[in-house]
């Protein structure tokens, strides 16, 4: 789905731009490929520049105030140079590879809740203008399917994912933003977690995964959170024993906020061994309490193969678009 626009900024008889990506989603680190679309205008136009911009919308929970906003993430630089005749018809096939944090925006075909975009821009003449506004979907890497998968056989539930301006300390975290997947617990650690909170940080090597246990509060003591970093790779996922691991995960994570936590050793990473030190996984808003996705986080159910994931709330395809569109309303200004 599109947005088609005249170009603003020449007025009635511009050139208009459409640009189509391939039909499926892709994949973190994976190409992006599809076809920019020019209609010439009234007159001949000199294009100088076609862009591509990743945009999401993010949450900032750094201050009294919740907030959300629109962050680029990556700008491909797609074609340009040459003249548009008028009324002539041009396709300019491309192919950009995604950043290997790019989040998720999908589960097994069910949305998320995540937003993410393609916004084509068009340098005319020396005038600037985006253009045209596409909807990005993007299905987990076999590695992040394969930990989701796992949790879902555990007995943990979706609750919501949501997108969070900072960094995840002690990672080599490269965008200026990272995903939240907020999971209900599953029932063998009900006692001891209220949530749990999963953040993938992909590179070419590898994979860091970090997860934040939401720890109930008892009647001495106030509830406070616990996190630790695990780092996979990508290579032989069909091979392992995801359920044992990723339950050792837990444990390793339970046990080590019950024996530290009295102490204040609060917000640690172990990743096999290797520490890391006091990490604010929050980068400065860890504020003790835990916020709830956006509003648009309608999915529910599990994460595994074979477990019931709904969507409540009539998040569906053309409302994602809607979504999109309203996300970047009066961003358009602004790189």
């Amino acid at each position: 789905m599109v947005f088609k626009r005249l170009l603003g900024s020449l007025g009635v008889g511009g050139p208009t731009v459409d640009t189509v990506l391939d039909p499926g989603p892709v994949r973190p680190g994976g190409p992006l490929t599809g076809q920019v679309h020019l209609r010439g205008g009234t007159a001949d136009f000199g294009i100088e520049q076609i862009t591509l911009e990743l945009v999401a919308r993010v949450e900032d929970e750094r201050g009294d105030e919740e907030r959300e906003g629109v962050v680029l993430f990556d700008r491909f630089t797609v074609g340009g140079g040459f003249r548009l005749a008028e009324g002539e018809h041009h396709a300019l096939p491309f192919t950009a590879h995604l950043p290997w944090e790019t989040p998720i925006t999908e589960l097994y075909g069910q949305p998320l809740g995540i937003i993410l975009g393609v916004r084509t821009g068009l340098e005319v003449a020396g005038a600037k203008d985006k253009g045209d506004l596409d909807q990005l979907t993007v299905a987990p890497l076999p590695v992040q399917e394969a930990v989701l998968e796992a949790l879902g056989q555990l007995g943990f539930g979706f609750k919501s994912a949501d997108l969070e301006l900072g960094h995840v300390g002690g990672t080599g975290q490269r965008l200026p933003f990272y995903q939240e997947i907020e999971l209900t617990p599953a029932p063998q650690y009900a006692h001891a977690v209220n949530e749990l909170e999963v953040t993938f940080l992909a590179n070419p090597g590898g994979m860091d995964v970090v997860l934040e246990a939401d720890k109930r509060g008892g009647l001495f003591s106030s509830g406070e959170d616990a996190l630790t970093l695990f780092t996979v790779g990508h290579e032989g996922v069909e091979h392992r024993d995801w359920n044992a691991e990723v339950d050792a995960w837990i444990r390793s994570l339970v046990e080590r906020r019950a024996a530290y936590g009295s102490y204040g050793a609060h917000g640690s990473y172990g990743a096999h061994g290797h520490g890391y030190g006091h990490a604010d996984h929050h980068d400065g808003h860890h504020d003790g309490g835990r916020r709830s996705g956006p509003s648009t986080a309608a999915v529910v159910g599990g994460v595994a193969a074979g477990v019931a994931v709904g969507v409540v709330g009539g998040m569906v395809a053309a409302e994602v678009v809607d979504e999109i569109g309203d996300a970047f309303e009066g961003e358009e200004d602004e790189d």
